[in-house]
């Protein structure tokens, strides 16, 4: 939302003035004049206080209709995690068997209070949480391969079979003898319209969403009923390969994507959701037409609910689909990131685009 305590623009102007990259990520400004939105840090010549105003995330920025700056890229710089930080992730996933202390960390030459500050606020779990989710999809890995407990156990550096276990049931939801699915592994990443999240079980990618989105903890939630298993955080080649395509897309690189994904869901919603994948890039589709597309004319209601259970944003391109009128309606990532979608895309595509305010 636009902040309003005047005492706080200031300090945000000051910060602004004074490039302070300790201010990264806590508010955004819109400069008037231009219709562009910047983050602390930005090198742009800097307005005039008068001619901004500040927003505490981008999508309140994007919602008011400013466009991301050029020079400072305020979408991708703003939660993009700082060198450290990967420096720190990199060793966690390199050796998911070992602990990364604070020990280790110094020894690194990184400062640990950082390091749990930004995992806090970006991942919403400590740096240790995130270490012990790592060693225990490690072992379920290894366990579905064969391993005994007892051996995946102290391999992972646990003291005890009762301290690994309670741990595992604690992430898992059920004890090393009992297990029967893996659990769907979730991954955050940067990109131009801001950080999202990829989610993937080990058929394929699950969840590709916006981490702002509206009532993403409801999906999270569905999707571990509907597939009766945990989400912790890791990565598999269904996320690599997430990641790699959607950074292809918006380089401009990619228009289709080859990814096996999964989609648990009723029947309607997998057709509906199969439907938006036959709307070429760089066209629009109205609900209507998805709708005597899917044989039902009347079933307008029923495809826009479908639409708005699509987990797999881009990939599954709801974005496509506008209003009757030729108006954005219907995006829970917000819809100046749909309008910045279509209009990628058609100019990738070299095609026109109509669209109504």
């Amino acid at each position: 939302m636009r902040i309003e305590n005047k005492k706080l623009e200031d300090k945000y102007y000051q910060a602004l003035i004074a490039r302070d990259a300790s201010f990264l990520g806590s508010f955004y400004v819109g400069v008037k004049t231009t219709s562009i939105f910047c983050i602390a840090t930005c090198r742009a010549r800097k307005p005039k206080r008068e001619n901004v105003e500040f927003f505490d995330s981008l999508k309140s920025a994007m919602d008011n209709g400013y466009r991301p700056c050029k020079v400072c890229r305020p979408t991708e710089n703003a939660h993009q995690a700082p060198e450290e930080i990967n420096r720190a992730i990199d060793e966690v996933r390199a050796n998911p068997k070992q602990k990364v202390g604070d020990a280790r960390l110094r020894q690194m030459g990184i400062a640990p209070e950082k390091i749990r500050r930004w995992f806090n606020k970006h991942y919403g779990m400590t740096f240790q949480a995130f270490q012990r989710m790592y060693r225990i999809n490690n072992a379920m890995i290894e366990l579905k391969q064969g391993k005994s407990a007892t051996d995946s156990a102290f391999d992972s550096g646990y003291d005890s079979l009762s301290g690994f276990g309670y741990t595992f049931k604690k992430y898992t939801g059920t004890s090393p003898s009992e297990l029967q699915s893996a659990p769907l592994l979730i991954d955050r990443f940067t990109t131009p319209l801001g950080p999202m999240f990829a989610c993937a079980s080990d058929q394929g990618l699950c969840l590709l969403e916006f981490v702002d989105r509206r009532m993403l903890e409801t999906e999270f939630e569905d999707l571990q009923r509907r597939l009766k298993t945990c989400i912790m955080a890791g990565e598999n080649e269904f996320i690599r390969q997430a990641k790699q395509q959607i950074a292809e897309y918006f380089a401009g690189e990619r228009l289709e994507f080859d990814i096996p994904l999964h989609t648990p869901g009723t029947e309607f919603q997998n057709r509906v959701w199969q439907a938006l994948k036959q709307i070429d890039y760089g066209d629009t589709a109205s609900y209507m037409q998805q709708a005597v597309k899917l044989g039902n004319p009347k079933a307008v209601r029923a495809v826009a609910s479908a639409n708005g259970m699509n987990r797999l944003a881009i990939i599954i391109p709801c974005h496509r689909v506008i209003g009757k009128d030729g108006k954005l309606v219907g995006y829970a990532g917000g819809l100046e990131r749909k309008r910045w979608l279509l209009e990628h895309e058609a100019k990738v595509a070299n095609k026109p685009l109509a669209l109504k305010a």
